[in-house]
């Protein structure tokens, strides 16, 4: 009965260590400040989409929380014209229609996030930009940073 403990004892063990290490902190997203203007090019569900599409891929910034979250239209086509002149849209095909730029906040917590983040730190005006195949396809993000 003791040697049965004991085992019990250290399976137990194993598997709470197998969890800790197997337990990835995500990018966190629910208290996002959101910064929504209207849109010429846009509809609401267009961008609506594209914002879930940002948090998506904002789970993926371990150990960081997204504070806000902007799109307005001036500031998200003059970002295009340069994507689709000198970024990644002058050679992937995307249409200008077809792309949309947010810019966000973020704070970057005190754990290692793949080591290509200050620590300890914020990030303001961070770029998002995604892209979609058509009018009615889903959004990628293509692009990030500054």
């Amino acid at each position: 009965m003791k040697n049965m403990k004991k085992m019990m004892f250290v399976l137990c063990a194993i598997l709470v260590a197998f969890s800790l290490v197997s337990c990835k902190q995500v990018g966190k997203t629910n208290n996002v400040v959101m910064n929504i203007g209207k849109s010429d090019k846009f509809s609401v569900e267009e961008i609506n989409d594209a914002v879930n599409c940002v948090k998506k891929s904002f789970k993926n910034y371990e150990g960081c929380n997204l504070t806000k979250l902007c799109y307005d239209d001036e500031k998200s086509n003059n970002s295009v014209k340069g994507y689709l002149k000198n970024g990644r849209g002058s050679v992937n095909g995307a249409k200008a229609e077809n792309v949309i730029v947010f810019l966000s906040n973020f704070d970057v917590g005190p754990s290692d996030v793949g080591g290509t983040l200050n620590l300890n730190s914020t990030y303001s005006d961070w770029m998002w930009i995604l892209i979609r195949d058509s009018k009615t396809g889903n959004w990628k993000v293509d692009d990030i940073g500054y």
